[in-house]
């Protein structure tokens, strides 16, 4: 789609930090995004500037006033880019460390009953309702994902829904398969048989690719990590239901609204996240001619996933006269080849050559990609397919595909061994 427009493929690159060369290695092609995506030039400025800033929000002071305007402003574009329907938003220390305190207040906030979750899910989202479960009374039950697909669907789930599920538990896409889970159906299907039962979604693999809207969802918290989705490391970002808000949790005593953050959270992380929205809003308004900005966000994710279908495609079955990896012998593809769930994502393996060697063949031609083993991580991804690792390969919408060209080529030689 990005083709549409001339020249924007060049603009779109041009906004983002260390995008063809490593500060530490040099020149390379960045295929390693689902560890972290690259930052946009805008964050990095902005970052800069509220570092340097001594002031503290909630004083009575010209400097306190403007870093709380920052952060209200802030809140806005994250209502604006999640669709959100009320609630409120808060940062934090990282994901993982919000799934953690959103599942654990799920947990101990409600009676005895079940936690329900997927063998799909990354261990930040089953760590916490595994360390929460038995504190609460729950026993924590997980619905099996499928293998073939690389994901879990609403009718998974429907046999292990009980009228005492509290709390449920769902990945909206994995960072080993790459696949998309429709969320939406999930929470239907719970709401079905546990209506008062609290969702929340791990959304930390999925943000990248645009294209999340709460209004569609009935769920009750929504977490993600914004160096994944264009800012940086240091903060976590996450929404909660005001029902979800309302239950205990910790905080500070009688400090007044009973709010979620502990301690002084950094104004720069707020102010960092309206660059992320500011670049969505800026790449939709080249596929509509709307003003309003929900719609130019909405127009960038389907910009950005059409981008991104095109050059996974091309990346399994090939580009000019490369075989793509559903043509190399030996190559398996989590998930399968030809899957309408991928999100920019494809993990392999090749028979008879470990991944850990194949990174770091890629590693020596210029091309970064990343190793998933069968470790607490990716292990209930990996051991009931049989393997010890793969290779994931994971790329945004600022890739080309004269970047999977060069992926191809080295996957070529590297297989003809």
């Amino acid at each position: 789609m990005f083709d549409t427009v001339p020249g924007l493929i060049d603009q779109i690159r041009a906004r983002f930090a260390h995008l063809d060369s490593c500060p530490f290695t040099g020149e390379r092609v960045f295929f390693e995004n689902a560890g972290g995506a690259l930052t946009l030039n805008s964050v990095v400025e902005t970052s800069a500037k509220f570092a340097a800033i001594p002031d503290n929000q909630g004083r009575a002071n010209g400097a306190a006033a403007a870093l709380m305007d920052v952060i209200a402003k802030a809140r806005g574009d994250m209502a604006t880019f999640f669709n959100a329907p009320g609630g409120q938003f808060i940062v934090g220390e990282s994901g993982t460390e919000l799934l953690f305190r959103l599942i654990g207040a799920a947990c101990l906030g409600t009676g005895v009953g079940r936690v329900l979750g997927s063998t799909l899910e990354h261990p930040a989202s089953r760590s916490a309702a595994n360390r929460y479960a038995p504190l609460s009374g729950k026993a924590h039950v997980l619905v099996a994902h499928d293998d073939a697909t690389g994901s879990v669907d609403a009718a998974a789930y429907v046999p292990d829904l009980t009228p005492d599920t509290q709390v449920a538990t769902i990945l909206h896409t994995s960072p080993v398969t790459g696949m998309g889970v429709d969320i939406a159906a999930i929470a239907a299907e719970i709401r079905k048989v546990a209506p008062e039962a609290y969702i929340i979604v791990d959304g930390i693999q999925h943000a990248a690719h645009g294209r999340i809207d709460l209004s569609a969802c009935d769920i009750d918290g929504y977490v993600i990590s914004p160096y994944k989705a264009f800012s940086r490391h240091g903060y976590g970002l996450a929404w909660l239901s005001d029902r979800l808000a309302a239950l205990p949790h910790d905080g500070l005593m009688n400090a007044p609204g009973a709010p979620w953050e502990l301690g002084t959270r950094d104004t720069g992380a707020y102010a960092t996240f309206s660059d992320v929205v500011a670049y969505f809003d800026w790449l939709g308004g080249h596929f509509t001619d709307s003003d309003d900005r929900r719609t130019r966000i909405e127009a960038a994710g389907r910009a950005i996933h059409a981008h991104e279908a095109r050059l996974t495609e091309a990346m399994l079955h090939g580009t000019g006269n490369l075989p793509g990896l559903a043509q190399i012998e030996g190559i398996s593809v989590l998930g399968g080849i030809d899957n309408p769930r991928r999100e920019g994502l494809v993990s392999f393996a090749l028979a008879g050559v470990p991944a850990v060697d194949i990174v770091e063949k890629l590693n020596a031609a210029g091309i970064r990609t990343h190793t998933r083993k069968a470790d607490h991580y990716s292990g209930n991804i990996l051991d009931p397919l049989g393997l010890d690792g793969c290779v994931r390969v994971s790329l945004c919408h600022y890739n080309t595909e004269e970047e999977v060209a060069r992926f191809l080529a080295a996957m070529r030689d590297i297989a003809a061994g």
